[in-house]
């Protein structure tokens, strides 16, 4: 069961005279640092699979594949230049310099190429209000090459692809279930584009919109929040017998204490001074927190909070109490 809103999200729309133009790049953390697209294209090689030489499709390459997708599909806006995040350079140099020192390498014998990567397309005229803060439609997607066998012959590749919100005023990424495609498997751009396409053609907005506007409908106690957290950091040390009867929580226990920390002092989703916090204000503590995620793993662990404050609502619309949830009378 979803929590879903009795409204029409649609009338939630800015116009667009009213929409937020900038784009921000720190929507994950972790390692990773800021890249464009030009550098992505002109100053990275292409890896290759070792046993047949045949080119893997490149970081531009994906990219560019998606953004046109979303310049098809939604032909009269403006789409912002990708934000774009990388981790993991792998360096190298070219046949002629093999034998230099490294501080005598020119920047010309120098190779690079990044192992991560992940990227996001803000289109801002599609822009909400959700619980009084401006979401903008994102699509964007991430590559690890570490998830391939790049010391095979070429195979089948894999793609990660989202369709979600940007929430502008903390750059979190909010991601339903049905916006995250964690694994296209492909063997050409052509592929990859349906891929995405599908993606974007069966995500529900409206849904999406639902399920978080009516998250700020819930409210925990200061107590009921201590519990959730306790019980967070338990959860790591179960059994894996007793884990499988639990909600899959994908969180660190570090970044459960940036939860705690942020629910004292986070300028957007603190507590309140009454000292309650409403399950929209957890939610983006949580995703918050899962900026510090690697690349490879934060797409998933982001649908997966979104998962869990929907589990914690419906536990609350219907007082059942469960491992992670306590309700005080």
């Amino acid at each position: 069961m979803e929590l879903v809103a009795n409204y029409n999200p649609i009338e939630m729309i800015q116009e667009v005279s009213q929409v937020v133009q900038k784009s921000a790049s720190n929507f994950i953390g972790a390692n990773t640092i800021e890249v464009s697209l030009e550098h992505i294209q002109n100053k990275c090689i292409v890896p290759v699979f070792a046993k047949d030489n045949e080119v893997t499709i490149s970081h531009y390459g994906f990219i560019n594949s998606v953004k046109e997708v979303v310049e098809s599909v939604y032909s009269d806006i403006n789409v912002i230049t990708p934000s774009i995040r990388a981790s993991h350079q792998i360096k190298g140099r070219i046949p002629s310099a093999i034998g230099k020192p490294v501080k005598e390498l020119l920047e010309h014998e120098k190779t690079i190429y990044y192992e991560r990567m992940a990227f996001m397309i803000e289109i801002p005229n599609k822009q909400v209000v959700v619980n009084d803060q401006i979401l903008n439609l994102t699509i964007g997607g991430v590559r690890a090459y570490n998830q391939e066998n790049l010391f095979s012959k070429k195979s089948i590749e894999k793609f990660k692809v989202f369709i979600g919100f940007k929430n502008t005023v903390c750059t979190n990424l909010c991601i339903a279930t049905d916006g995250l495609q964690s694994e296209i498997r492909v063997s050409s751009i052509t592929e990859l584009k349906e891929g995405v396409l599908n993606l974007i053609q069966g995500y529900n907005q409206e849904a999406h919109l639902g399920v978080m506007e009516r998250m700020s409908k819930f409210q925990l106690s200061e107590q009921e929040f201590a519990h959730l957290l306790g019980k967070m950091r338990m959860y790591h040390f179960l059994s894996k017998e007793e884990r499988k009867t639990k909600f899959p929580l994908q969180l660190t226990d570090s970044q459960i204490g940036i939860i705690t920390k942020n629910y004292f002092t986070d300028k957007n989703f603190k507590r309140a001074s009454n000292k309650m916090i409403n399950l929209w204000q957890v939610y983006n503590l949580f995703t918050e927190a899962n900026k510090s995620s690697y690349i490879d793993t934060n797409l998933e662990r982001n649908v997966s909070a979104y998962e869990f404050i929907q589990m914690l609502g419906f536990s609350r619309e219907n007082k059942q109490n469960n491992f992670f949830n306590h309700i005080i009378i």
